[in-house]
């Protein structure tokens, strides 16, 4: 079965079929691929611009979606094996895939971590859980990695850079001060989608504890290796931004301090210096500021940066909604036929 999990599952060509097809939808945003099929959006966690953007994308394909908020208007899920189901949970991941596999043709699914046990995070479970049951293809719509946003953000720099070759661009991904800590999914992905790109990527981190999971750097390793570009990680501001074509910016909890936040929250407070402004933006490339959004103003970027022509974070948002239709349209053609 074709998911759409992770961008590093799916080859260069293939994504650059989705952005190029997310492009025509750009031009002309009316279709029939979705026609007669349906799409099950499974939220375990708030949001704005993803459940907007799938809802109107499937209407605009010519399809439905149906919201589902397992615990409020869905039944809560149960997704490990062995458990005595005595607790909050009234059925199980293996049931619950399979039935609404039977009524849908895509299921797009929303589970942030706990943020408790980052090994036991890590996992995915719930994502997998999806994956390894449904028997129809299945989108992450933001876990611990976040593609959607990846893709948006790719079409974003290809559109303000007029060239699907980004090689050669420096690429600032900085870490940002929020009064929590937040989820490491969009700094996994941007690491990931601006070295399968090519570019020249600087991790910017306040210390080696903020530096992202193994994974996710093995992965930039590899795409390093296979399509060019560079990576580094610093922890020294101005020579990272220095030259910058794009700066990326997201806040993230460090993995060491998971489920002990009281202990990382004086690191963390410390470097509330690392916000995006106007005198770092200077020392780029005349370069691009984005963020995937939400964002707090003049915490981690100022009015300035945000309302500056060179913010292109509501370009990347809008993009959402394109870089999703194309993906539900590529996978709906792997899709069971009812």
């Amino acid at each position: 079965m074709r998911h759409f999990l992770n961008t590093q599952d799916w080859t260069r060509a293939e994504l650059d079929a989705v952005l190029a097809q997310a492009t025509e939808f750009k031009r002309s945003r009316f279709g029939d691929q979705l026609k007669g099929r349906s799409i099950a959006l499974v939220f375990f966690n708030p949001s704005l611009r993803t459940r907007t953007s799938f809802e109107v994308g499937a209407f605009q394909l010519g399809g439905h979606a149906v919201v589902l908020q397992p615990g409020k208007d869905a039944w809560p899920i149960e997704f490990d094996f062995g458990t005595v189901m005595d607790g909050e949970a009234e059925e199980h991941i293996a049931e619950v895939a399979q039935v609404l596999g039977r009524y849908v043709d895509l299921i797009g699914v929303r589970a942030f971590p706990k943020f408790v046990d980052w090994a036991a995070d890590r996992r995915d479970r719930v994502l997998q859980g999806f994956a390894k049951y449904s028997p129809v293809p299945v989108i992450n719509m933001e876990t611990i990695t976040h593609p959607c946003q990846e893709l948006a953000h790719a079409l974003a720099l290809q559109e303000h850079f007029g060239t699907t070759d980004l090689r050669g661009k420096k690429f600032v991904l900085t870490w940002t001060y929020h009064p929590k800590a937040l989820n490491t999914a969009v700094a996994n992905s941007a690491l990931t989608i601006a070295t399968r790109l090519g570019m020249d990527v600087t991790l910017l981190c306040p210390t080696p504890e903020y530096v992202l999971d193994e994974r996710y750097m093995g992965w930039a390793e590899a795409n390093v290796a296979e399509s060019g570009g560079s990576l580094q990680v610093s922890h020294e501001i101005d020579s990272a931004y220095s030259g910058a074509d794009v700066v990326y910016a997201k806040s993230w909890g460090a993995l060491p301090y998971f489920g002990n936040w009281d202990a990382e929250k004086p690191i963390r407070d410390e470097f509330k210096h690392f916000i995006v402004d106007e005198r770092k933006m200077a020392l780029t490339n005349d370069g691009v500021f984005s963020h995937c959004l939400p964002l707090r103003r003049n915490v981690k970027a100022t009015d300035a940066v945000m309302d500056s022509p060179r913010c292109i974070a509501i370009h990347e948002a809008e993009n959402r909604l394109h870089v999703q239709k194309a993906v539900m349209a590529d996978l709906i053609r792997h899709a069971p036929q009812r």
